[in-house]
């Protein structure tokens, strides 16, 4: 049996999401292609990695050293990769240093 309430949510957070999705993709067909624009979309996901690391950066010497890996890695690999990369130093080193 399908609970109203239950569906209703559902079926809102769906449509929510599609909307950002699609109202961001119509914005950024506004939005000049050169330029300064340009370059600070290009920008944009090195300010959020930064936006997500640094809070957490003085937390211990494994998120400090995740923060360091970042900093080395982010303009040799994509984003993910950099990700990928600082979440497996604290992974390990959390490990390591218990």
């Amino acid at each position: 049996m399908i609970d109203l309430p239950t569906l209703s949510a559902i079926l809102l957070m769906a449509a929510a999401t599609y909307f950002t999705r699609v109202s961001g993709l119509w914005l950024a067909s506004r939005i000049p292609a050169g330029g300064r624009s340009r370059a600070a979309l290009d920008a944009l996901p090195i300010a959020v990695l930064v936006a997500v690391i640094a809070p957490s950066a003085t937390a211990g010497p494994a998120e400090i050293a995740a923060a360091l890996t970042a900093i080395l890695l982010v303009r040799r690999l994509q984003l993910l990769g950099v990700i990928a990369m600082s979440v497996a130093v604290v992974i390990i080193l959390r490990a390591a240093l218990g």
